[in-house]
C-alpha cells in the first residue's frame, strides 16, 4: 500500500472532519440549548457560501471580510426565522420544529436563482501555495481551513461551557421561568444561540467556497452525514460533535483507501453500533436521547 496516498487521505479525512465538526457543532448548540432538530442546516452551510460569493462578485469584498460578514449576515436571517417561526412551536414536540425547518425552502430559492451549476470561488493569496511534508506536499488553504476550524470549536466550547455568558444560556434553557425570576430576559438568549448556530454552519460554507464549487445543492450532500455525526456524538454535546466529526472524517477517507464504497457505509455502520451500544452517544446524557 503505498503511504504517501494514505497520507493524503488522512489530511483530507481531516479536512473534511473539520466542515463535519463545524456543522455538527452548530446542530449540537441549536439542539442542547432549543431542542430544535434543524434540518435546514446544509441550506445554512450552502447559504455561508454564496454570501462569500455574492460579496464579491457584486461589492468585490474578499475572503477575509466574508470570513466574518457572511455568517453574521447568515445569522442575522436565521434570528427572523427563529423570531417569526420557530418561536411558535417551542414546547411541542421536538418532530414540529424539525418538520418546519425541513419545509423552510431556502435551497429550492437558491435553485430558481442561480441555477443547478456551480460557482467558482477563488482561493486567497496568502493561502494559495502548498507545503511539502515528507513525499507528498499539502495545500496550506487546506490546513488553514483544519486549524481554524479547530480553533472555532474550541472558542464555542469556552463560551458556552466555561464563562457567564454560557452559564446564562444553559440556566434559561433549563430552567426558564426561574431564570426570568431573576430578570433575565429569557427570548433574547434563546436567540442569541440558535444565531450562533446557525453562524457556525454559514461559517462552514464560506470555508468550503474556495474548495468546491458554490451550488444550490452543495448543502444537501452533507445535511445526512452531519445527523449521522451529532447522533454518533451525542445529541447535544459540544465535546461529542467535535469529536465525532474529525473521527469520522478521518474513518471515512482511510475506507475509501481499500474501496470507494466504503466511505458512506463506514460513517451509518459506526452510527449503528453506537445507537444499540451507548443510545445516548458517545458523550451524549440520557435526557439528550
Amino acid at each position: 500500500m503505498d503511504l504517501g496516498y494514505v497520507s493524503i487521505q488522512l489530511f483530507n479525512g481531516l479536512v473534511n472532519g473539520a466542515f463535519y465538526a463545524l456543522l455538527s457543532l452548530g446542530l449540537a448548540i441549536i439542539f442542547g440549548v432549543l431542542r430544535v432538530v434543524n434540518f435546514a442546516h446544509g441550506a445554512v452551510y450552502m447559504l455561508g457560501a454564496f454570501a462569500a460569493y455574492l460579496l464579491l462578485q457584486q461589492f468585490d469584498i474578499g475572503f477575509w471580510p466574508a470570513l466574518v460578514l457572511a455568517p453574521i449576515g447568515v445569522a442575522l436571517l436565521g434570528v427572523v426565522v427563529e423570531r417569526l417561526l420557530l418561536r411558535r412551536l417551542y414546547g411541542l414536540d421536538p418532530l414540529y420544529n424539525f418538520l418546519l425547518t425541513f419545509a423552510l425552502f431556502l435551497q429550492d430559492a437558491m435553485r430558481l436563482r442561480f441555477g443547478i451549476q456551480g460557482q467558482p470561488y477563488p482561493t486567497p493569496d496568502e493561502l494559495s501555495a502548498s507545503v511539502s511534508l515528507g513525499p507528498v506536499s499539502y495545500p496550506v488553504y487546506r490546513l488553514f481551513v483544519i486549524a481554524f476550524s479547530l480553533l472555532i470549536c474550541v472558542a464555542t466550547w469556552y463560551l458556552i461551557e466555561r464563562t457567564r455568558l454560557g452559564m446564562v444560556v444553559r440556566a434559561a434553557t433549563e430552567r426558564a421561568e426561574l431564570t426570568r425570576a431573576l430578570g433575565i430576559d429569557v427570548d433574547r438568549w434563546v436567540t442569541a444561540v440558535f444565531a450562533i448556530g446557525i453562524g457556525l454552519a454559514a461559517l462552514a460554507g464560506v470555508l468550503a467556497a474556495p474548495m468546491r464549487n458554490v451550488a444550490p445543492l452543495m448543502g444537501s450532500e452533507l445535511i445526512i452525514l452531519t445527523f449521522a455525526v451529532v447522533v454518533i456524538g451525542g445529541l447535544g454535546s459540544i465535546v461529542g460533535a467535535v469529536t465525532a466529526g474529525f473521527l469520522i472524517g478521518v474513518l471515512a477517507s482511510l475506507g475509501a483507501v481499500f474501496n470507494p464504497a466504503f466511505e458512506n457505509v463506514i460513517v451509518f455502520a459506526l452510527m449503528a453500533v453506537v445507537l444499540l451500544v451507548r443510545p445516548a452517544g458517545l458523550f451524549g446524557s440520557r435526557e439528550a436521547a
